[in-house]
């Protein structure tokens, strides 16, 4: 019977993760798995290991690019059909992160601020979102309410109002992603936070907080006392 060193190289890491486990594999060897098969020229693992080169080898970065930009690497034999399943699974990745953080009432920041920044952290643009909730601070609803370039996105106070009161939700947490890491809170931040909490008080609604999260953190505005 031959061993390991005797298989085909693409073979590897699907006969290793049968007979070792899924957790003995290296990333490359993981996704090499997801490529299914090489070039004559390279293996799949070898194309692994370039894309997680592209990527600078940081799987954050790697599980923040859509399938197109997978394909704008132009690494040879990591055409569209292997870049779709990859950025699937990454995606099944991190849905599986935001359910294992889901939680049903809100009684501090850290509750919510796990979630949204398992939800929001891969994001290359901005993206803004709201969190819905009823009088028992439970989560009734979220929403992505506008998404934006690298550096900002815009939120409509009526558009988040109108929302609420569909949902009959008491309060509301807003967050938006900082794609950059910094967590520092813009100027715009702040005026956009303000206009929302005034025109939330006409109708009693309660802001909450608003929480800026990336692959660094959060940061709550009602923890730094700034709402």
């Amino acid at each position: 019977m031959s061993g390991i060193k005797d298989w085909a190289e693409d073979d590897r890491p699907r006969e290793k993760l049968m007979l070792k486990g899924v957790q003995s594999l290296s990333d490359s060897e993981l996704l090499a798995i997801l490529i299914n098969n090489g070039t004559v020229q390279k293996s799949a693992v070898a194309l692994a290991k370039e894309l997680l080169l592209a990527c600078n080898n940081n799987l954050n970065r790697l599980g923040s690019l859509s399938y197109q930009q997978i394909v704008q690497f132009k690494i040879k034999g990591l055409g569209p059909a292997k870049a779709v399943t990859i950025a699937a699974a990454l995606e099944l990745g991190i849905r599986r992160d935001s359910e294992e953080k889901v939680v049903q009432k809100i009684t501090s920041s850290k509750d919510i601020a796990a979630y949204l920044q398992s939800l929001l952290q891969y994001k290359d643009h901005e993206v803004f979102v709201v969190v819905f909730l009823n009088n028992a601070n439970k989560i009734i609803h979220h929403e992505e309410i506008s998404k934006g370039g690298i550096t900002g996105t815009v939120a409509d106070p009526k558009l988040i109002i109108k929302q609420a009161l569909m949902y009959n939700a008491v309060s509301i947490i807003l967050c938006h992603n900082h794609p950059s890491g910094n967590l520092k809170p813009s100027r715009a931040d702040e005026l956009i936070t303000q206009k929302i909490v005034q025109a939330a008080s006409y109708l009693d609604i309660k802001v909450q907080d608003h929480i800026i999260v990336s692959h660094e953190g959060y940061y709550s505005f009602a923890d730094e006392g700034i709402l």
